[in-house]
């Protein structure tokens, strides 16, 4: 079965435009996209003010892995294997993912920054993810222990 959203013809940029306005409405206060050197667009970042701090995130739109998926499907059509079409599908895909995250802090589930964690940057402007993944998500249950009182509960 092809990938989600395969077939669109909607635009990146339609696309990332309406992303945007998801964001906005749930209380971003900057949002910018960053382009590669052929002006594909590879990522959106946006900053939240939660608590009184500014919080910063990236979503990165990793189109060369669309791109392959699209290539070695032999369900998908020649005319849609293309780089262009990847940037299409994987902004879409990425769209329907923070539609289905807003419906969670609408619904009261989860709040924007619980939801978007993992792509928190910090001053370097790596992730989170990426800082666990850098080492091997060593202490990441560390927090068990930090939370205990010293009754044991």
């Amino acid at each position: 079965m092809p990938i989600l959203n395969y077939t669109t013809s909607i635009s990146a940029e339609k696309t990332v435009s309406e992303i945007q306005k998801c964001l906005c409405s749930a209380g971003a206060k900057a949002i910018m996209t960053q382009y590669d050197d052929e002006q594909c667009l590879i990522s959106i970042a946006f900053q939240i003010d939660h608590d009184g701090q500014n919080v910063s995130f990236v979503l990165p739109a990793k189109i060369d892995k669309i791109y392959i998926i699209l290539q070695n499907d032999d369900e998908v059509t020649r005319k849609l294997k293309t780089r262009e079409q990847a940037s299409r599908v994987c902004w879409r895909i990425i769209k329907a993912w923070i539609e289905a995250q807003m419906a969670l802090i609408e619904a009261d589930q989860a709040n924007l920054v619980e939801v978007f964690l993992p792509y928190a940057q910090d001053h370097t402007g790596q992730t989170v993810y990426q800082k666990l993944e850098k080492r091997g998500f060593a202490g990441l249950l560390d927090f068990d222990a930090q939370d205990k009182g010293s009754d044991g509960t």
